[in-house]
């Protein structure tokens, strides 16, 4: 009998196997009842008759509603992160500014062929829902914690610069000495390198490069106003990696 690496989880039984499909499954049809219908209109009875067992079947596996809708997003939060960091991860390592680019296309992608699933993850709030931050912050908090690392890996390589870059016309600000502690904090808990400012910087560049694409998902630019995407995208890319340091 061949040796057994003891990182391995050990093989599933049957039972858990299928479990575990029918789990799958439910994700599966709960994806395409959001993308239907909308996260606030998801039923766990719809869900059961499109996969063909009464709906106290399905209670076995998805206790109701709420842990279908936290089920979605653990779902989408990795798919994003997982499409993130194969972009950039076939980039150089040292090409900071491509990799910074192939997050926020990654992003943009996937936001676009995934609209209600974006909207689940950034959009309104769910009436009556709240996300169980011990099962969604890890998930949640790759993208961001995978820029934050490309901007220290960039500080540490010595090519972020400490002004904003040609691209950003404002100069920078100075960080409020309240804010110093949420910096340290998160600076001590990720093992940054990253100063204050810098690190200030990269949350106005992470909420900015969501905001665009938030804006393009949900049509907020308005209808024809446009009509060149791409190009529009683009160019914030470069102007925030300007402002992050990186060009």
């Amino acid at each position: 009998m061949p040796a057994t690496d003891a990182a391995t989880p050990p093989l599933r039984t049957p039972r858990e196997r299928a479990r575990a499909q029918t789990v799958d499954d439910i994700v599966r049809l709960g994806r395409e009842h959001l993308a239907l219908h909308g996260a606030a209109a998801l039923s766990l009875r719809a869900v059961a008759r499109d996969l063909g067992v009464v709906s106290s079947a399905v209670y076995r596996y998805v206790q109701n509603r709420d842990e279908l809708l936290t089920l979605l997003l653990i779902d989408a939060y990795g798919e994003l992160a997982d499409d993130v960091d194969a972009a950039v991860g076939r980039v150089a390592e040292g090409d900071f500014p491509g990799r910074f680019r192939a997050l926020g296309r990654a992003v943009r992608a996937w936001a676009l062929r995934e609209p209600a699933r974006y909207a689940l993850l950034f959009g309104s709030p769910v009436p009556g829902y709240r996300a169980p931050a011990e099962r969604t912050t890890e998930p949640g908090t790759r993208v961001i914690y995978s820029l934050m690392a490309l901007l220290d890996g960039a500080w540490r390589a010595g090519a972020l610069g400490s002004e904003p870059g040609p691209a950003a016309a404002a100069p920078p600000a100075a960080v409020p000495s309240a804010l110093a502690a949420d910096l340290k904090a998160i600076r001590e808990e990720r093992g940054l390198a990253i100063p204050d400012g810098l690190l200030a910087r990269g949350a106005l560049v992470w909420t900015s490069l969501f905001g665009a694409i938030s804006f393009e998902v949900f049509g907020q630019y308005g209808e024809g106003t446009f009509s060149a995407k791409d190009a529009l995208f683009e160019h914030h890319l470069q102007v925030l990696a300007g402002i992050a340091g990186l060009e």
